[in-house]
């Protein structure tokens, strides 16, 4: 089967290879010159199977305002916000406050977490790639006894659905993390004993090379125009290169994995595919001193900002900005980023040397990726993640590859159905 993946980031680059493993003739399609250039290129860098979960949910919304109007806070929204944030924020608020919903998409969301690490852990297997990735678990620092009493109703959950972790105090959290010397607040922490860490573009970029070794074809620098398409099937995807000039490719079958660009692609097919373009900001440094540095990946809920160890670099990532697609980086946004590092890390890594980002998560109002068949017969969709791609994409590449080869699907794609939205 001629298969095009639109969308050359972790999730489509993880599409591809599940697919070209099953051999596929796979094209994968890409507006940049390499693979991970996008949102997959300045991420956390965290695996976090136990950690995910819904956007949509009534504590969040409880807390946003004081996030919103406190300078340093995580939370923050270009005014006056356009009508696509509100749209957003309306429909985030309807999910939260809809009675059992934030239960059910959150444990929908922690089973596609676990069967996507048994997933990487085969990747890792069958794959020599160089990534700079680890399984050495995830730290979510309490920085109040408030926030240490929610990590203990966080535990009633995890042993329900059997997600290792443990509940440490600060000397026990310093064991772990002994480079972890500030003056930062600690009252102890949540570990998350199997999850992972790596850097996600040198892994999508890596597994690209992998692809091409099955018989995948890369098209980089394609921007694509439209999917043809009846009112059965998508019959070819239009593209057009640096050049100018436009180019066509018959297909079977075509999957969506274009993250915030995937609405504008899928409109003309009568998709209406809700997701926002949320922002986040990462400064990437070289270390100074190992030894102070995050061994794995460290959350710090003082400031919302996750640090991670990534090889000889600290990775530092923060904050949820609605701005729509603005790509400025404002200097008090990396400065709050720079204060929780220096906070808990003091001196592990050189910060005026650090390279900047800032990247749109693809996210839904309720919180589940968009996982399935789409409005034509051989449409599918693998996108909408939001903060989870880089932890979620090894799974959801197996579920896109089982459902296009009519197999039953590993885990149930209801919570993920690309329908959900229909009015």
């Amino acid at each position: 089967m001629r298969i095009a993946v639109i969308g050359a980031g972790v999730v489509g680059v993880t599409t591809a290879y599940a697919l070209g493993k099953r051999g596929h003739e796979v094209t994968v399609i890409e507006r940049h010159d390499d693979a991970g250039r996008e949102t997959s290129f300045g991420n956390a860098g965290q695996r976090s199977y136990g950690v995910v979960y819904p956007w949509a949910d009534a504590a969040m919304v409880r807390r946003a305002l004081p996030w919103l109007v406190k300078a340093d806070g995580p939370l923050k929204m270009a005014m006056p916000p356009s009508f696509d944030t509100l749209r957003f924020l309306l429909a985030t608020l309807r999910f939260a406050l809809a009675p059992g919903v934030y239960g059910l998409n959150k444990r929908a969301m922690v089973h596609l977490g676990t069967y996507s690490r048994r997933c990487f852990l085969d990747l890792e297997q069958e794959l020599n790639l160089d990534f700079d990735g680890g399984h050495d678990g995830l730290l979510h620092l309490a920085s109040s006894p408030a926030q240490m009493a929610e990590y203990r109703k966080t535990g009633e959950l995890l042993d329900e659905l059997g997600v290792p972790y443990q509940l440490l105090g600060p000397r026990e959290v310093r064991d772990y993390e002994p480079g972890m010397t500030g003056d930062g607040p600690l009252h102890g922490a949540i570990r998350y004993q199997t999850d992972g860490t790596g850097d996600c573009h040198l892994f999508s970029r890596a597994l690209a090379r992998a692809c091409e070794q099955h018989g995948v074809s890369f098209r980089f620098q394609q921007q694509v125009q439209r999917l043809v398409a009846d009112d059965r099937r998508v019959q070819a995807v239009e593209m057009t290169g640096p050049d100018g000039r436009s180019d066509s490719m018959a297909v079977d079958a075509c999957v969506v994995a274009a993250g915030c660009w995937s609405p504008g692609l899928v409109a003309p097919l009568d998709m209406r595919l809700p997701i926002y373009p949320v922002k986040g900001y990462s400064l990437t440094a070289p270390l100074l001193d190992p030894e102070r540095a995050p061994r794995s990946t460290v959350h710090d809920d003082n400031f919302k900002v996750v640090s991670t160890r990534l090889g000889d670099r600290l990775r530092a990532t923060g904050f949820v900005e609605l701005a729509d697609f603005a790509r400025d980086i404002p200097e008090a946004r990396l400065a709050t980023i720079r204060k929780s590092v220096e906070s808990r890390f003091p001196g592990c890594a050189d910060l005026d040397q650090a390279s900047r980002w800032t990247g749109f998560r693809p996210m839904t109002p309720d919180g589940p990726a968009i996982i399935g068949r789409g409005s034509r017969d051989n449409l599918y969709l693998n996108t909408g993640h939001g903060t989870f791609g880089w932890t979620l994409s090894a799974a959801s590449a197996e579920l896109v590859a089982q459902v296009i080869d009519q197999e039953p699907t590993a885990l149930s794609l209801d919570p993920f159905r690309p329908d959900r939205f229909r009015v």
